[in-house]
């Protein structure tokens, strides 16, 4: 089962290559120094399940990289690939030791879920969705520390869930897929829910990263089809971040699990101070109400 999961994955991974490498050769686009570091720092400590979209975005803005409404689509695009090869790597090191039905089961909702939530984006408000998974997150993270602390009972160090947690996590990683439709990432949702789950935080990884390749890979391919995207910076951020990934994928092999588990914490507070945020953000932008005129 895992094999069916990865070889289509390489070929995806190597066919989204040629895409964006024929891309770049036909538009000329040659990746800038600042865009391969940056593609280098965020695709490593995404790898270490922080996340890229945010930090990425923060700098996008304050260097005024590009303009606003190509950043989501530059990001897509130019992260895609490291996120296809880190999900090989954590399925080729650490997918042997997950339960086969519980990986393939959250991949394929993840990106189901991604599917769906893409007729959702226009009909709902971000900023909602955006303040519900920011407390959420707060409050797996208050959660998680007394379990580190001993406070509370907790697992991790399990490889699979009981039927009951394993449907309960499949269902949530179809939220997860439809909440990346609204620029919430799966990585710290994933990572809080597992762990909190009993599982070892490393065998969250492979989960989380091939469902994000997955759900990325089809999306990304149609966005450098249309061309409302700044080939420069996506293929710096491919390049740059090809290598951090395969530094950062044996980090976290060879990273305790106590260390872990409060990385994990720190994941999820920052993801969840992001997401507040841009929900705070997206509310103050939001259009005035108008009442309708009455009618007599």
């Amino acid at each position: 089962m895992l094999l069916a999961l990865a070889l289509p994955l390489a070929i995806a991974t190597i066919v989204y290559g040629l895409i964006l490498l024929r891309a770049m050769i036909a538009r000329g686009a040659a990746p800038g120094v600042e865009a391969l570091a940056l593609g280098a720092i965020t695709n490593f400590f995404d790898t270490l399940g922080i996340g890229s979209f945010a930090p990425t975005t923060a700098w996008f803005r304050l260097r005024k990289l590009a303009p606003d409404r190509l950043i989501p689509c530059t990001m897509l695009v130019g992260h895609a690939l490291p996120t296809m090869v880190q999900a090989l790597i954590f399925l080729v090191i650490l997918g042997v030791f997950v339960d086969p039905v519980l990986l393939v089961g959250c991949v394929v909702a993840v990106l189901l879920g991604a599917l769906f939530g893409a007729t959702l984006v226009s009909r709902t408000r971000v900023w909602i969705i955006q303040t519900i998974v920011g407390l959420g997150l707060l409050l797996a993270a208050t959660f998680y520390v007394l379990s580190n602390l001993g406070l509370t009972p907790g697992g991790g160090t399990a490889a699979s869930l009981p039927l009951p947690l394993m449907l309960a996590a499949i269902a949530a990683n179809f939220v997860f897929g439809v909440l990346l439709n609204f620029g919430v990432g799966n990585y710290a949702p994933t990572l809080a829910m597992l762990s909190l789950m009993g599982m070892d935080p490393r065998l969250s990884f492979p989960i989380m990263a091939a469902g994000a390749a997955l759900a990325a890979a089809g999306a990304s391919a149609r966005h450098i089809s249309i061309g409302e995207v700044d080939l420069r910076i996506a293929s710096g951020l491919a390049i740059g971040g090809v290598p951090a990934v395969l530094l950062a994928a044996f980090v976290v092999k060879a990273m305790s699990v106590q260390i872990l588990r409060w990385l994990v914490v720190l994941v999820v507070v920052y993801t969840a101070a992001v997401m507040l945020r841009a929900a705070l953000l997206s509310w103050r932008a939001r259009p005035p109400f108008i009442p309708a005129p009455e009618t007599s």
